[in-house]
Order: structure tokens, then C-alpha cells, then sequence
């Protein structure tokens, strides 16, 4: 193969020409195909973080709670009592637009075996979507295609999915979002870690055979859409959940036993970046016979091999001596492992094939000296005219019952069930409360403790403001684990982006992530685990930036957790936070009057900090029934959902507002947003103590209403059947989706 030749085909392994001459100058010789591709997918976007480490360095990541932060396979948090949470948070969003259904179902995969992987069990799943438009001629099938996918995963493994959110914007019409989660338990003294330690000691391959499924995934995920995005399904895996059940109980059982120094997770780039990575941890080396290597196909070749990204498989080294004891425990389990290597002491990674060496490559310059760029940032050129509302211009309607009938009703904020009530979200027996609600709620069995999971994230914060967007994630992240009574603990990230070469998109990601830095460190959030995935659009038109927030928090005692609905008729209804609120970048300004604009409400988060501390020590000392936070669609869609989620439907509200003729003032009050804001209730002797504890915290506290039965009425302008909303809001969901 002449110079340009070799050129030529690290071009179309996505290396630029500055990489391609960085290779030739760690080699100082030119590299094969196998080496090239080696080269390629480590130094992808989607495995090397090239455009993006810079920014994430700034993340605060430690704290008292962390016992591992970012780094390996997930971040773990202490939660007392000699246990612990294993949680992160992946993309699988090329593969999912492609091929729906195996997109989403081997994201889930992929993410459940990075979790058991650090010797958790998982006991939850949670997801965050993004589609087009519900009237796109894709969107429907894209939807049943990754519901079904999320769904037929999980539940063959036995895993709850318990939470997630969904939402729908043009801006994902050819580029969809499908972030998944996975939440583990696990002792303390029996976490592992991805290593390649001890001289001699066996490297072993376990789980699925190879295929050439997923070859050029990670590079795949690497790039922008166009109209050949569709002759890219063989780069998409395809998943077998049975066999990852029979792997993880073969893991958790082998990780009882004193065998296992490192285990990995064959996730993106498959064999070459758990190998790479192990030995770059542990600073070894490793040398692998390939022809040892299971394969499901004949005439595979090393490059195939190494570049596959066939699901259900682990890279494991073993204590020397304990081989045989290892490979016993997956034969029990009808799967296949094989001593395929060793770890060596020199820092270099040796492929062999049928006895002849086929790569020899320095570990180091691929996984620590790989390509870092400070991409160039430039604020995009609309951003200021996007922030102008001209409110002359809108047209409001003073028929406030039928605005709120149109948003309870809407793709974002009508009832999920459609989507949940797919997924076995009571596997296990742990869900305490159910999804729908603020946050999951779970118990651990035989502990006090329980927790809270949740995901969140406003796409159409995040493009009006990126740096304020990401703020607001992470602050109704926390928002959501303190209405289900719970204190957060730490959060794992899914930064969805789109061309990083674009100055105008590397700069939405370096505010989100300045914006998210700033929020966890006045909250004392540190993160832990998360993903990066950029290139997310499609013929130049990028996604809006989703920097998806995952959280876990930590209810100290169960027995005091909160919920959402409504309890009780006659129970005094309060808001906390400051009552005023806007119009800008809302939900009801983007649904009803077709306008994606303004800027993002303000945040105060040291209030917030306040208000989280409140809804604490209230639940624990049980001082209310029920609390939800006011996000998308403000005051009138909170009191609606407190409404709607309450036993039977049979509970409403009584609220009552000055008379007041101005529309605009009107609409703001009911639909305009703000952060941080929160809907409690408590019963009617707790009211004095209610008041006095917001006292004393410096929150403000104001008397709304009372619980009532049937309606909801908000005096003077709305007053609806309780039972008439629920039935909008309870088919919303499929109606849009349908009506295409």
C-alpha cells in the first residue's frame, strides 16, 4: 500500500491528516489496517472525548459520599451501613435512529453491563428520550421502535425500569435521543474495577461469541448524519438479553470468590477499548492470541475481531493459578470463556493470529496521549434575537380552561403510561413509588434506606441558554429527589450535542458544562460517571443540546418518603419559592403560540439549596402529604398533575388569585415558568409548623388553596371536572402520536 493509499484509508477510518501524522511519529513506521483501525477507534470521538476533556476536567467530582468518580465503567457513592450505588448514564443515539429497536435495546445492555461490572447488581433502569415532531412521518415509528426496545431488554433481564422522561421537538426529526441509566447495589468491600494488573496473570474472554455485528460502531457514532445514515445498520448490534442474564450471574457469582484482579465491559470499540484501557489503568501491557478468541462467524479476520462490538461480552484478568475455577463457574452458566492472553510488563499491546504477531502497539499514546483539542467556541450569531419576546405580538386567549385542557393534553406534558406501563417497573418488589411521579422511589430490602433516581434535562432551555439550561437540569434533578424526600448524593451525565468542529456548537457544550459545574458546586453535587456524544445532527442541522442530568439521592429512613398526588380533601395547598414567573422559553409559549424563544428563567441557587433543605427535614419529620415541583407548564399543569396522580381521580383543588383583567398577567401566573418553585400540601393542624420551618429557612411561603374533591378549580378562571382533565391527560400521549 503506497503513502497516499494509507492516507487515503485513514481518511475513511475518520482520522484526520495531524492524526494520521501523530500515528506515523509514535510508530515511527507506518501502521497496518489492523493497527490503523485500532487507531481510529480510540481516537474516535466517541471513545477518546477528544473535543471535550478540556471542559470536563473543570467538573467537580469528589465529595465525602464519592468512592469512585469518572474514570471506570460507572461512579460509585456511599450510602451507609457497608453498602453502596453503582449509576451512569450512556447514549445510544446513532444506533437508535438507524435501527430503533436494537439501538435501544443494546444501549440498555451495554449500560447494565457497565454497572454489574463494578460488582453491583442492578436493581434499576431509567431513560431519556428525544423525538421529532409528533407529526413527522418517522416519529411514530421511531417511538414504538425504542419503547419496544427499552422494554423487551430490560424486561427479559429482570431489571425495573422505573423513571425517564420523554420529549418532542423539531430539532430531533433526524437525529432522536436515547440516553439509558442503570442504578446497582453493591458492598463496599466487593467493587471492582476495569485492571490489567500482575505480571503473567491471565487475560479472559467471557460471555457471547464475536461477530461482525457493531464493527465501526464507535466510528459510526463518531459522525454526522446524511442521507447514507440508512446503509449504516450493520455498525448497529444486536442484542440478546438472555445470555447478558446468565453473564451477570456468572460475574456476580465469580466476584464472591477471591479469583478476579480487573473486569471490563466490552462496550464501544469492543475488544480494543477494554483491553486498551484495562492495561492503560493499570499501566501493564498485554499480549493476545486472537485465533483463541470465540467467534459465531467463519472467516473472520484480527481486524474484524478486534473492531467488533457484539454484545454480552467481558474481558476479565484472573489471579494466575485460579484459570480453571474461573472458567468452571461460566461453563455452569452455558457460557463461553477462554484464556485468549496475559499481562505483560512493557506497556505494549501484542495481537497474535494463527502464531504470527499482527499488531504490536504502544499502549500509553493511544488511551493517554490521544488526541486533546480546545476547540474553537463561538457564541451563535441568533442567540440575542432569540432572546427577544415580543409579547404585542402573541395572540392570548382569555378561555383559560380550554389553554390548559390544549398543554395537559400535549406530547410533553400528557401522560406517559403509553411508554411505562411497556416496561415491568415492579420486577423485584423495590419501587415504592412508580413512574409518573417526581422521582422513582426504591426500597433496598433488609436496609432503612432507600433511594430516589431520576432524569432530567429542558432541551429548549438548553438551546435558548446553554449555560442556564444545564443549571436548570441539574437544579430540578434535585428538586425532584427532595420532593420524594430524598438528599442527593451525586449525578452521572449524558452531554448530547451536536458537531464539535462547529464553533457555534462547541460553545453551547463549554457553557452547558460551565453551567452544570457551577450548579453542582454551590448544591455539593459532585459527578461521578457520564458520557459525551456529539456529532448529533443531521445534514447541518444539529440537535437541540440536551446535556441529560441523572441523579441519585439517599432516603435515610423509607418509612419517609414523599410523593406527588394530593391525600387528602380539606388539606391546606402552599407554594414555595417566589410567585412570580414568565412566559420566556416556556412550554406553553413553544406549544400554544408556536414560538421557541426568550430567555430562561433566572436561577437561585442558593434558594434552591434552601428549598431542597425544607422538603427534607418536612418529610422527615412528616410535616407534609405530598410536594411536586412547577417546571414545564407552571403553576396550572402542577396543580393539575397533583390532581390527576391522586387515588381514583378523585381529588382536586381550590385556589384562589385576586380578580384580575390583564390576559398576559393572567397567562403568566398559570402557565409561566420558574425555578425554583414547589407545590406542597399538608394537613390542616401542620400548618403553623409548616409555616414556621419555611420561616426559618428564609423561604417564602404562600397559602394557595386547599385540597378539594372532583374539581379544580382555579378561582376565578378555571374550574373543570378533575375527571374530564384526567381523561385528556391519560390519552394525550397516543392521540398525537396517531394523528400523523
Amino acid at each position: 500500500m503506497t503513502a497516499q493509499d494509507l492516507k487515503q484509508v485513514a481518511q475513511e477510518h475518520g482520522l484526520s491528516n495531524e492524526e494520521f501524522q501523530k500515528i506515523l511519529e509514535i510508530l515511527d513506521r507506518d501502521p497496518n489496517l489492523l493497527e490503523l483501525g485500532i487507531f481510529s477507534v480510540m481516537w474516535s470521538e466517541h471513545c477518546s472525548y477528544k473535543s471535550s476533556k478540556i471542559h470536563l476536567k473543570t467538573l467537580p467530582t469528589e465529595g465525602p459520599q464519592v468512592i469512585q468518580g469518572p474514570g471506570e465503567n460507572a461512579g460509585v457513592v456511599d450510602i451507609g451501613d457497608g453498602w453502596a450505588i453503582a449509576f451512569k448514564m450512556e447514549s445510544h443515539n446513532h444506533p437508535s435512529f438507524i435501527e430503533p429497536f436494537q439501538g435501544a435495546a443494546t444501549g440498555v445492555g451495554g449500560i447494565l453491563r457497565d454497572v454489574f461490572t463494578m460488582g453491583a447488581r442492578p436493581i434499576a433502569n431509567l431513560n431519556s428520550l428525544r423525538f421529532g415532531e409528533v407529526k413527522h412521518p418517522k416519529t411514530s415509528y421511531l417511538v414504538n421502535g425504542v419503547v419496544e426496545g427499552i422494554a423487551f431488554y430490560g424486561n427479559c433481564m429482570g431489571i425495573p425500569t422505573v423513571g425517564g422522561e420523554c420529549f418532542f421537538d423539531a430539532s430531533f426529526n433526524g437525529n432522536i435521543l436515547v440516553n439509558a441509566m442503570t442504578v446497582g447495589l453493591v458492598a463496599k468491600d466487593k467493587i471492582f474495577k476495569g485492571l490489567a494488573e500482575g505480571v503473567g496473570n491471565p487475560v479472559i474472554y467471557v460471555g457471547s461469541k464475536t461477530g461482525r455485528d457493531g464493527i465501526h460502531g464507535a466510528t459510526m457514532a463518531s459522525d454526522e448524519f446524511d442521507d447514507s445514515s440508512e446503509e449504516k445498520r450493520p455498525t448497529v448490534q444486536v442484542g440478546d438479553p438472555f445470555t447478558e442474564k446468565l453473564l451477570l450471574e456468572a460475574c456476580l457469582e465469580l466476584m464472591q470468590e477471591d479469583y478476579l484482579v480487573g473486569i471490563q465491559d466490552m462496550g464501544a470499540a469492543g475488544l480494543t477499548s477494554s483491553s486498551f484501557e484495562m492495561a492503560s489503568r493499570s499501566g501493564s501491557g498485554i499480549e493476545m492470541n486472537l485465533s483463541a478468541v470465540p467467534m459465531r462467524e467463519t472467516g473472520m479476520t484480527p481486524y474484524e475481531i478486534m473492531l467488533s462490538e457484539s454484545q454480552e461480552r467481558m474481558l476479565m484478568v484472573a489471579k494466575k493459578g485460579y484459570e480453571e475455577k474461573v472458567l468452571e463457574i461460566f461453563k455452569k452458566w452455558d457460557l463461553d470463556a477462554v484464556v485468549v492472553g496475559q499481562v505483560t510488563d512493557d506497556g505494549w499491546m501484542r495481537l497474535k493470529w494463527e502464531g504470527e504477531t499482527v499488531a504490536e502497539l504502544p499502549i500509553a499514546p493511544l488511551v493517554d496521549a490521544a488526541p486533546e483539542y480546545d476547540r474553537p467556541c463561538k457564541e451563535p450569531e441568533n442567540l440575542l434575537s432569540n432572546w427577544e419576546m415580543n409579547v404585542d405580538q402573541l395572540n392570548f386567549s382569555s378561555d383559560y380552561s380550554t389553554v390548559l385542557k390544549d398543554l395537559i393534553g400535549s406530547p410533553n406534558l400528557s401522560r406517559r403510561r403509553w411508554i411505562y406501563r411497556q416496561y415491568d417497573h415492579m420486577i423485584m418488589t423495590n419501587t415504592v413509588v412508580m413512574p409518573g411521579s417526581d422521582a422513582a422511589v426504591l426500597r433496598l430490602k433488609e436496609l432503612k434506606q432507600g433511594i430516589a433516581v431520576t432524569s432530567d434535562c429542558n432541551s429548549r432551555y438548553c438551546y435558548l441558554d446553554p449555560y442556564l439550561g444545564a443549571q436548570h437540569a441539574v437544579a430540578e434533578a434535585s428538586l425532584n429527589l427532595a420532593c420524594s424526600g430524598a438528599k442527593a448524593l451525586a449525578l452521572t451525565d449524558c452531554l448530547n450535542f451536536g458537531n464539535p468542529e462547529k464553533p457555534e456548537i462547541m460553545w453551547q457544550f463549554r457553557e452547558a458544562v460551565k453551567g452544570m459545574g457551577e450548579a453542582c458546586r454551590q448544591l455539593e453535587i459532585p459527578v461521578v460517571s457520564g458520557n459525551v456524544s456529539l456529532y448529533n445532527e443531521t445534514k447541518g442541522d444539529a440537535i437541540f443540546p440536551t446535556p441529560t442530568v441523572g441523579m441519585v439521592g439517599l432516603i435515610t429512613d423509607i418509612q419517609n418518603y414523599g410523593s406527588t398526588a394530593f391525600k387528602q380533601s380539606g388539606d391546606a395547598i402552599f407554594l414555595l419559592g417566589e410567585a412570580e414567573a414568565q412566559l420566556d422559553a416556556s412550554e406553553y409559549l413553544a406549544w400554544v403560540q408556536k414560538k421557541t424563544c426568550g430567555r430562561p428563567p433566572q436561577l437561585d441557587l442558593a434558594m434552591l439549596a434552601s428549598i431542597n433543605n425544607f422538603l427534607l427535614k418536612a418529610w422527615e419529620n412528616q410535616l407534609i402529604r405530598s410536594s411536586h415541583d412547577i417546571s414545564e407548564g407552571g403553576l396550572a399543569i402542577a396543580l393539575s398533575e397533583c390532581c390527576l396522580l391522586s387515588l381514583e381521580q378523585k381529588l382536586g383543588a381550590h385556589i384562589i388569585f385576586e380578580e384580575n383583567t390583564d390576559i398576559q398577567s393572567i397567562t403568566k401566573i398559570l402557565f409561566g415558568e420558574a425555578t425554583p418553585r414547589v407545590l406542597v400540601s399538608c394537613a390542616p393542624q401542620d400548618i403553623s409548623s409548616l409555616q414556621e420551618l419555611a420561616r426559618a429557612q428564609g423561604i417564602p411561603i404562600t397559602r394557595l388553596g386547599s385540597v378539594i374533591e372532583e374539581n379544580l378549580k382555579i378561582d376565578p378562571w378555571i374550574d373543570l371536572p378533575v375527571a374530564e382533565l384526567f381523561n385528556i391527560w391519560d390519552a394525550g400521549f397516543e392521540k398525537h402520536l396517531k394523528s400523523k
